[in-house]
């Protein structure tokens, strides 16, 4: 399991010209679900997204966690996160989940985050999503549990 971490001020996700998702200040959390990820998976990428100090203090260094500014996830499914483009022109994304548990996985992830007393907004899982950020920092990690 992949996730994209981005520190944001602000995030939304457009699903054909309505809003599906949006937040303000924390973290756009783009998700990918690899063929044999489990739940295991998921908790560990939660408890490690919400918990990475990646926040200024007043003095501008890393301090605080999503948890500590009780920010929120704008949680986008992304299965091109596992694609592998080391052979020809064309992505092959063979190591992907099949739908249907990349899908049971990443509902469990907005519920694990909701748990933590957290905020979590949601694109739409398969559909064509137009996503709009505003990066602060700019600050972009990449997380795997594997």
């Amino acid at each position: 399991m992949k996730a994209l971490i981005q520190r944001v001020s602000s995030a939304s996700v457009t699903v054909g010209g309505e809003v599906v998702g949006a937040i303000e200040s924390g973290l756009l959390v783009l998700l990918g679900v690899a063929e044999g990820d489990s739940e295991a998976d998921v908790s560990y990428l939660t408890d490690k997204l919400c918990n990475l100090r990646i926040f200024p203090n007043d003095e501008g260094k890393f301090d605080f966690s999503l948890v500590d500014i009780k920010g929120s996830v704008l949680l986008v499914s992304q299965f091109t996160l596992l694609a592998d483009c080391s052979k020809g022109r064309r992505p092959n994304f063979q190591k992907a989940a099949k739908p249907d548990e990349a899908k049971r996985l990443y509902e469990l992830m907005e519920k694990e985050i909701v748990k933590l007393g957290l905020r979590c907004a949601t694109g739409q899982f398969q559909a064509h999503m137009d996503v709009r950020l505003c990066n602060d920092g700019p600050v972009t990690l990449l997380l795997e549990s594997k």
